[in-house]
């Protein structure tokens, strides 16, 4: 553990665990349970009203100077899974998101704030669209407090480019998972 430790730290990147106390929650999507179908993306096939959920957090560690937010499923059949919201620079007194947050305009973001392109190719929240018939699809919601006040990537970056700063820069992270299926 020790070496690995070490070598992490000479390549400069250190994946950190669940910060004891760091959790993030949403009043509309339960913890292991059914994402509602209003989340659901309105293209490709899918018909919902595309709207992000509300989300809340509490308990980051000392020293988090901004946040950022990601929406990722891992069972998406590309070979490299789907993200579905990334956003960056949020403030360190930002604590929730209203719902809808995630919307192309970004106005109930905080100031500073900025949604990342995801593989919708928006920048802006693409909700659950797994393929039909399709085994129920993980989705997970993490809220990482960063060690930086900004992180400073192009405007056209991709999610993986922000995943990959995010990761870099985190102190702790709170995660929840919820899953969605569209029968056949």
């Amino acid at each position: 553990m020790k070496r690995a430790l070490v070598a992490a730290s000479l390549c400069g990147v250190f994946v950190m665990a669940h910060a004891a106390g760091f959790t993030l929650s949403s009043p509309e999507i339960k913890a292991n349970g059914t994402i509602p179908n209003n989340f659901e993306f309105n293209g490709f096939g899918c018909a919902g009203d595309n709207k992000s959920p509300a989300l809340k957090w509490s308990g980051a560690p000392a020293g988090a100077r901004s946040y950022a937010l990601t929406v990722y499923d891992p069972d998406a059949p590309t070979g490299s899974g789907w993200w579905h919201w990334v956003v960056i620079n949020l403030p360190a007194t930002t604590t929730e998101l209203p719902a809808n947050a995630g919307a192309v305009d970004g106005k109930s973001l905080p100031a500073g704030a900025t949604q990342v392109r995801t593989d919708f190719g928006q920048h802006a929240w693409g909700g659950v669209c797994p393929p039909q018939g399709d085994k129920p699809h993980r989705y997970i919601f993490t809220v990482h407090a960063l060690k930086v006040d900004k992180l400073d990537i192009p405007a056209d970056a991709t999610a993986a480019l922000a995943g990959f700063m995010i990761n870099a820069n985190t102190l702790g992270k709170a995660s929840f998972t919820a899953k969605y299926a569209r029968p056949k």
